[in-house]
């Protein structure tokens, strides 16, 4: 059953339509996640929806009596108000019953404690009282628009599992592909005024969308043949006029028309680094550190050493010191206790998650070059005009106010500005916040071929695996965990460590016997053959996935030979699923292995 439509609805501010006769419809228990570019009206287009902003044509339908609960990008507070009548205010400003077990019920599932005054939480605790608002009025529809920024990780999976369980139906902007993947029944794209909807998952969207965009290019250049052959008729002019033809007239200027309308893809954000002098093979070293602020102690007794060229993860909770070890790492904040040694020739550059480094009174080539037309960037000299264009901003909005970017567009703006300075130590202080996915995976791709030293402050989960070689873990009580790899290497740690209080009472009568047990636990000839061949066995597997993908991503061959697409993809799924099985396999083999070594020495 339908609970809201939108029926040819279309909205323009300046040149072109944000949104051009857009048609939609979300039904009971669906969970849509909406992506597009950044700028490219995700956000209006939900503002529409929850009856903020009137559409300047089209029929928006609302099923009657819709209970609908909206949480924007920054929503705003009573700064007065505590947690509990903030939450509580979910029910009053809709003429709802004040229900006390309704409020306690969101503080608990979100772990908020109701007496915390709101002036005094951070953005993540923020967003967690503007979701519970939202939800104690248990809504048939709940729109959040990027409901993961500032939140940590654990807030991010709490709220995932709490998405899932809603028995409303969910529509939300996110960028987070891995909280796309776990909470959605349905992706829709919004790109170029028109929406358009995908499958499932995220890489479902990507194969559609590259299946969607081969099909879009291949009409555009039949129809460029199709006017061309009209342009050259219509020149020879006396044939033209002999034949009187003015149907065909009329067609080539419905043609003209219709090609000065049509909105090509948006380009790529061209994402180039300057990685500066090379400095020295130690970059930081960090002996026996403490710190504090005020009374907790958020690092305690932490060694570690890093080296030219490491790209470093930091994750923990929000407020458990993650910048705070950042600053101490990079020497601009001295230990309570310990001693930090810092390398030679470092030139750090830092990306700052609350973009204090722009002026928002200034322009945006200001910000780029202040002072100069030009920049240089890896030896070559480029426009700053020019290079703005590298991060999608037209040359007509260079002299524009940083204050009049949305909030990924700063970020981009930020990006921009740190990437025109050759540096050899990058800081990213969350980095991901507001950026669209397309873009997110090209600073992947460019983190992970910088050959610099990189220090990454990030609560995606994708984001993390794609680009760090280690990550330091922070628990909020001082306690600092180094691990080899990134988020998910880190979850497989944790599953592998049992603790003590876990394992079953040993029966002081009949204590187990060394013997006995390392000899009932052997590997077979057949497992130590099977543990031997199966890195060689993923590898070759990987190998063939990679070949796939590079085949996949060559948009003429879902022209040319669209059976060799499907067996292609069917093979990729296949190897997916024997990759999974493989490494599982070998994960068992390897730790009955070490089981049996351990207990041999």
């Amino acid at each position: 059953m339908p609970l809201l439509t939108l029926k040819s609805v279309s909205l323009a501010y300046g040149l072109h339509p944000l949104l051009d006769h857009v048609d939609f419809q979300i039904d009971e228990r669906e969970r849509v996640g909406l992506i597009g570019r950044n700028g490219g009206g995700k956000s209006t287009l939900l503002s529409i929806l929850s009856g903020k902003i009137p559409p300047d044509d089209g029929i928006v339908w609302r099923a009657p009596g819709l209970g609908l609960g909206f949480v924007p990008q920054e929503p705003t507070f009573q700064e007065h108000h505590t947690a509990f009548e903030e939450i509580a205010s979910g029910l009053t400003e809709l003429g709802l019953d004040m229900e006390t077990w309704r409020v306690e019920r969101q503080l608990s599932l979100l772990s908020l404690e109701p007496n915390t005054p709101i002036a005094t939480l951070s953005g993540g605790w923020k967003k967690r009282v503007a979701l519970a608002r939202a939800l104690v009025s248990e809504p048939d529809l709940l729109i959040l628009d990027e409901p993961t920024n500032h939140l940590d990780i654990a807030a991010i999976e709490a709220l995932e599992s709490l998405l899932i369980e809603f028995r409303g139906a969910l529509l939300f902007i996110t960028h987070d592909r891995q909280f796309l993947d776990r909470v959605t029944t349905r992706i829709i794209e919004l790109d170029r005024g028109k929406l358009s909807t995908f499958g499932s998952s995220f890489t479902e969207y990507q194969r559609r969308k590259a299946e969607q965009l081969a099909a879009e290019a291949q009409e555009q250049a039949r129809f460029d043949k199709l006017l061309s052959q009209e342009e050259i008729w219509i020149r020879k002019g006396v044939e033209a006029r002999r034949t009187r033809n003015e149907g065909r007239v009329r067609r080539l200027e419905r043609l003209r028309n219709e090609r000065s309308l049509r909105r090509e893809q948006v380009g790529q954000v061209r994402l180039s680094l300057d990685s500066g002098p090379t400095s020295g093979k130690l970059v930081a070293e960090l002996d026996n550190v403490s710190l504090r602020y005020e009374q907790r102690t958020l690092v305690r007794h932490f060694s570690t050493r890093i080296q030219r060229g490491d790209k470093v993860g930091i994750i923990g909770p929000n407020g458990s010191g993650k910048t705070t070890l950042l600053q101490a790492i990079l020497g601009q904040l001295v230990p309570d206790e310990g001693q930090v040694r810092l390398g030679t020739r470092l030139e750090i550059a830092y990306f700052d998650q609350w973009r204090a480094q722009l002026d928002p009174q200034a322009s945006l080539i200001d910000t780029i070059s202040p002072g100069s037309d030009f920049i240089e960037i890896n030896g070559t000299r480029q426009h700053a005009i020019s290079y703005l264009g590298d991060f999608l901003f037209p040359p007509e909005r260079a002299r524009a106010k940083v204050a009049s970017l949305s909030g990924g567009e700063r970020n981009r703006l930020l990006l921009a500005r740190l990437f025109s300075r050759p540096s050899n130590v990058l800081v990213l202080d969350e980095p991901t916040n507001d950026l669209d996915i397309e873009t997110l995976e090209l600073l992947e791709t460019l983190l992970i071929d910088y050959q610099g030293t990189l220090f990454l402050v990030s609560h995606d989960r994708a984001f993390l695996d794609a680009v760090v070689t280690q990550v330091l873990v922070l628990d909020g009580h001082g306690s600092v965990t180094e691990n080899v790899g990134g988020y998910s290497d880190w979850l497989q740690y944790l599953s592998q460590r049992i603790p003590a209080s876990a394992l079953p009472e040993k029966t002081p009568s009949t204590p187990p016997s060394p013997r006995s047990k390392s000899s009932s636990e052997r590997m077979s000839f057949k497992e130590q053959r099977e543990l031997e061949q199966l890195p060689d066995t993923i590898a070759q597997w990987e190998a063939e996935q990679a070949n796939i993908s590079l085949q996949l991503a060559d948009p003429e061959l879902y022209r040319r030979d669209p059976p060799r697409v499907k067996s292609l993809t069917e093979r990729q799924t296949a190897l997916t699923e024997e990759l999974d099985r493989a490494f599982l396999r070998w994960e068992e083999l390897q730790q009955k292995h070490d089981r049996i070594l351990g207990k041999s020495l």
